[in-house]
């Protein structure tokens, strides 16, 4: 959903190529060609194709600089939007993973609940890294919106009731940068769903 939106925001054309990733079913033979861990989201370039969002994510911020939705290479903040790219790919989507796919970090079925109680403990932590981080600024890298911002506003949706995960409003930093994102036209179109939620 996040590479759709940087897309939608790049404002090129692309093709949405829908494949089963249910975690009960066999994956696609053709997804795993192209990433042999069977998960999305994969982007097809051409001849060529790549997977893990994060790389995505700055793959295109390089390739269309003009939709500027990332520092150039010589700017001070590259570091920090790097920074935040790598940690919401790496440590908070695998504090996700160990509630939604907590067989996948135990041996024993009987161990599944403390995995994911340390999955809700973890991401509280990483969320509380997040917010104090941003403090007073408008975007995380400060007073411009990046994709950095989208990437934030995506992990937000996974939060879950159902898993028992901590609240958004227990962040309220993040909180605010997600509800910004949210009226951006690009993220109306690709999570239309979503957002009608809170309008119900």
């Amino acid at each position: 959903m996040g590479v759709r939106v940087i897309l939608e925001e790049i404002g090129v054309d692309y093709d949405l190529i829908l494949t089963e990733i249910a975690s009960n079913r066999p994956r696609d033979p053709e997804l795993l060609r192209l990433n042999p861990n069977g998960w999305i989201p994969v982007l097809l370039a051409g001849n060529l194709s790549m997977y893990e969002c994060g790389a995505i994510t700055v793959f295109l911020c390089d390739r269309h600089v003009e939709a500027r939705l990332a520092p150039d290479q010589f700017e001070p903040e590259r570091m920090r939007f790097l920074q935040w790219i790598f940690f919401f790919s790496s440590s908070l989507q695998n504090a996700y993973q160990m509630t939604y796919y907590s067989d996948r970090f135990c041996s024993t079925a009987d161990e599944e609940s403390s995995v994911e109680r340390r999955s809700r403990s973890r991401l509280s932590e990483l969320w509380s890294v997040v917010d104090e981080a941003i403090g007073e600024k408008t975007w995380i890298l400060g007073n411009t919106f990046s994709a950095a911002d989208i990437y934030l506003f995506m992990l937000t949706t996974w939060l879950s009731e159902l898993h028992d995960h901590p609240k958004i409003n227990a962040f309220p930093n993040v909180k605010r940068i997600a509800d910004h994102v949210m009226k951006r036209p690009s993220v109306e179109l690709v999570y239309s769903s979503y957002i009608s939620q809170f309008s119900e």
